[in-house]
C-alpha cells in the first residue's frame, strides 16, 4: 500500500504540524521509497485542464516535432540531452517524449556551451503552441518548491540543517518530462522476444511499457493520468500498483539520494505496465549541479564512499537508457 501523506505543513507556519509531516515523510521513504503527496498549493494543481495544456505538445506534426529531436535521431540538430526522443520499437520500454531543463524558468544563466547536460532546451515555436512555454515554466516551477519543501524534510530527518541541501540544487539539471506511451500493437509486440516483456498481476497477464528500473538521482515528482500502469516493487519482491489520483503527485527517491543517505531512504524499482490505451505521463527529475561534488553527510563517517562527481555520475547512469543508449562519448569526465 502507498502510503498518503499532506504536505501542506511543509509549507506553513505551524512547526509541530510540519514535524508530524517530517517523521511521515521519512517513514514513508524508508519503508516503501513511494508516497502519494498532496495538499500543497502545487502538489494538487495539475488537473485535466493543466495537463492537456502541457501534453498539447505531442499533436505537433511530425516535422516540428523533427526540429526538438536530440541529434542521436536528427544527426543535423545540436541537442544532445536535451529534446525529444521518438519512439524505439523492439525494446521493453515503449515510449515518446521531451525532456526540458531549467533554462525554461532560469534562462541562460544556468547553460554551458561545453556540456551537453547544460545545453539549451530546444522548444517549439510559440505560435505553433501558444501559451505552452508559460505554462511548462510555471509548472516546472511549482514542480521545484515540491521538492525543494521534499529535501528539506528529509534532511530535518536526518539531523542536518534544514537548508543543508540546497547548494547542491541551485542551478542543478533538473528535469521536467512529458512522456506518451502507446498502446503496443499486435504487430509490434510480435517482433520483440525478450521473455519478461510478458508479466502476470492481479490474475491477468500484461506487457511491459516501461521496464524496471530505479531512477538516478535524488527526487521525482510525478503527475499521472488516469490510465494507471505504474507499479513499485515492495521489499518481498511483489509488486504494488500506484494507483493515479488527481489531488496528488507521486514522489519516488533516486539512487544518489539512497547512497548519499547512507541507505536511509531507499530507491525504489519501478515498472510501467501497458492497458491497452495511450498513457501519459509527466515526471519531474530533481537534479543537483553537474558540478555537485557528492560527499559522505557529516552524520556519517567520512569514508562512507567515495566522492564523486553528480554530471559524471548522471551522463554514465542515463547512457544506460535506451533513449540514450550510444552516446557515451558525447560528454567526456569532468573533474
Amino acid at each position: 500500500m502507498i502510503p498518503v501523506i499532506d504536505i501542506a505543513p511543509l509549507f506553513g507556519s505551524d512547526a509541530a504540524a510540519a514535524q508530524s509531516t517530517d517523521r511521515a515523510l521519512l517513514a514513508a521513504a524508508q519503508d516503501t521509497g513511494f508516497v502519494c503527496v498532496r495538499g500543497s498549493a502545487h502538489a494538487g494543481a495539475i488537473g485535466p485542464r493543466q495537463r492537456t495544456r502541457l501534453l498539447a505538445i505531442f499533436g505537433l506534426d511530425e516535422p516540428h516535432k523533427r526540429r526538438l529531436y536530440r541529434s542521436k535521431f536528427a544527426p543535423g540538430n545540436p541537442n544532445v540531452y536535451r529534446g525529444w526522443f521518438p519512439l524505439q520499437p523492439g525494446n521493453l520500454t515503449y515510449k515518446e517524449g521531451i525532456d526540458i531543463g531549467g533554462d525554461i524558468v532560469h534562462g541562460s544563466a544556468i547553460t554551458r556551451p561545453d556540456d551537453p547536460l547544460r545545453e539549451p532546451t530546444p522548444l517549439p515555436d510559440d505560435h505553433l503552441l501558444i501559451g505552452w512555454r508559460a505554462a511548462v515554466a510555471a509548472y516546472y516551477q511549482g514542480m521545484e518548491a515540491v521538492a525543494q519543501a521534499l529535501m528539506r524534510s528529509l534532511s530535518r530527518s536526518l539531523a542536518l540543517p534544514e537548508s543543508y541541501f540546497d547548494p547542491f540544487f541551485a542551478g542543478g539539471l533538473s528535469t521536467l518530462r512529458l512522456i506518451r506511451y502507446p498502446a503496443r500493437s499486435a504487430a509490434e509486440l510480435a517482433t520483440l522476444t525478450d521473455p519478461s516483456l510478458w508479466v502476470d498481476t492481479g490474475g491477468r497477464r500484461r506487457y511491459l511499457i516501461g521496464a524496471p528500473h530505479t531512477d538516478s538521482g535524488f527526487v521525482t515528482v510525478l503527475a499521472q493520468d488516469q490510465v494507471g500502469g505504474l507499479q513499485a516493487r515492495a521489499r518481498d519482491g511483489s509488486w504494488t500498483d500506484v494507483a493515479p489520483s488527481e489531488a496528488t503527485l507521486v514522489v519516488n527517491f533516486g539512487q544518489v539520494l539512497e547512497r548519499w543517505s547512507a541507505g536511509r531512504i531507499r530507491a525504489t524499482e519501478h515498472r510501467v505496465l501497458g492497458a491497452g490505451a495511450d498513457r501519459y505521463s509527466i515526471p519531474f527529475f530533481y537534479e543537483a549541479r553537474a558540478d555537485a561534488t557528492i560527499t559522505p553527510l557529516p552524520i556519517d563517517p567520512p569514508d562512507r564512499f567515495a566522492p564523486f562527481q553528480y554530471g559524471n555520475f548522471l551522463w554514465n547512469r542515463m547512457t544506460s537508457f535506451v533513449e540514450f543508449r550510444g552516446m557515451e562519448s558525447a560528454r567526456p569526465a569532468r573533474n
